[in-house]
């Protein structure tokens, strides 16, 4: 299995398959990149990039507390292995605080942003519970419950559910917890108008408590492009999967 080896001590999983702009993409924690699974049919048009962040997946568990500064810099470092330049950094859920902030620090490496369900920060009520319900059960030790809700919420099929419950499980108990901290915590409103590069917001149209993110991000940054999903709720990976991939084909392909 391909892992690219960080601070002597530290292996991140990856894919890497495909041809063409290079796609990145980000998951949210505890998932892995298992939820990208269904993103796999782009490559017959672009050259796509999976991986674990630390302490998820079959990533190693992390040598230092998460910050977003650590994983983005993880995410540089993997790129740069991979000799990658330029990449379309693709990113779900809060996985796009990665991505925001990857694209503020290395703007000559970002072709392009988008945030699959983003948001700048968390400052509705029902994201800041869901937040909350992931740092109780990641500090209570319950990510085997936490994975059966991930399963359940974003499989089609029996099968899928069962292969994203198992993959979630794998995550560290402890980089889990602060991972949902950091991010729960995490701020980019502030520093949205810096950012010059491509973005790409895709929303489920049901996805309600997220929309009013679209117009502070249109605020600070007016070239911000959103597209909505009929039918949609948050789960688009996995439960929108054409509609998304023919979204990211339309737009980046020449």
């Amino acid at each position: 299995m391909p892992y690219m080896t960080i601070e002597n001590d530290i292996r991140l999983y990856y894919t890497d398959a495909g041809e063409g702009k290079a796609l990145v993409f980000i998951h949210p924690p505890g998932m892995g990149s298992n939820v990208f699974a269904q993103q796999q049919a782009l490559t017959a048009n672009f050259r796509v990039v999976t991986y674990d962040m630390r302490g998820n997946g079959k990533s190693s568990a992390s040598n230092k507390p998460i910050t977003i500064s650590l994983l983005t810099e993880d995410l540089h470092q993997l790129l740069r292995s991979l000799q990658i330049e330029r990449a379309i950094i693709c990113s779900y859920s809060s996985g796009g605080s990665v991505a925001q902030a990857f694209a503020l620090r290395y703007p000559e490496q970002t072709e392009a942003i988008v945030l699959i369900g983003g948001f700048p920060e968390v400052r509705t009520l029902w994201l800041y519970f869901e937040f909350l319900l992931g740092i109780f059960t990641a500090k209570i030790g319950a990510i085997s419950l936490l994975a059966k809700v991930l399963g359940t919420a974003h499989g089609k099929s029996q099968d899928e559910k069962r292969a994203i419950e198992r993959y979630a499980r794998l995550a560290n108990q402890k980089d889990l917890f602060s991972m949902y901290k950091t991010m729960l915590h995490d701020r980019n409103t502030e520093h949205l108008a810096k950012l010059t590069v491509p973005l790409l917001i895709i929303y489920g149209n049901r996805d309600y408590y997220l929309h009013a993110y679209e117009t502070t991000f249109k605020t600070y940054v007016p070239h911000a492009r959103a597209i909505y999903i009929d039918k949609a709720r948050h789960q688009i990976p996995t439960r929108h999967a054409d509609e998304l991939n023919a979204i990211l084909t339309s737009y980046f392909l020449p």
